[in-house]
């Protein structure tokens, strides 16, 4: 795939983030925990993809996604070493809120969910402003 479009690709992941990180807060304020739950983590999930994205990196498990940035990108100090700890939590509590026959999601921990969403992708956005401009720069 050739770079203009994994950048586009890239910016359209990214604000797959930021809607599914509004779609949880509307879920969770309309009484939908689980799926407010479920939703937080896929805000997580699209803004790795933003930034695996551009490294044209692709994986058919959510959890290749996961372990290639934290291989590429939290072990090397691109990001916190915390970083990979809030993705973890999103991840197992999608999975407990999505997989999980008899599982209710409580409120606190939805919000907490929303919580990481947002830090993770303030985190990232930063990172990903720089490395679109540089491609940006290049077309």
């Amino acid at each position: 795939m050739d770079e203009a479009r994994r950048l586009d690709l890239s910016h359209y992941r990214f604000e797959r983030a930021k809607e599914n990180v509004r779609a949880s807060k509307e879920l969770l304020a309309s009484g939908y925990i689980n799926i407010s739950a479920s939703r937080s983590y896929y805000a997580v999930f699209y803004a790795l993809l933003a930034v695996t994205e551009l490294d044209g990196f692709e994986a058919a498990k959510h959890s290749g996604i996961i372990s290639y940035f934290n291989r590429n990108y939290v072990k090397k100090n691109i990001f916190a070493p915390d970083t990979y700890k809030l993705i973890d939590k999103a991840f197992k509590s999608r999975r407990y809120a999505d997989y999980e026959g008899l599982y209710i999601t409580t409120t606190e921990e939805a919000q907490e969910q929303i919580s990481i969403a947002e830090k993770v992708i303030g985190m990232i956005e930063p990172y990903l402003q720089s490395r679109w401009a540089e491609m940006e720069a290049k077309q």
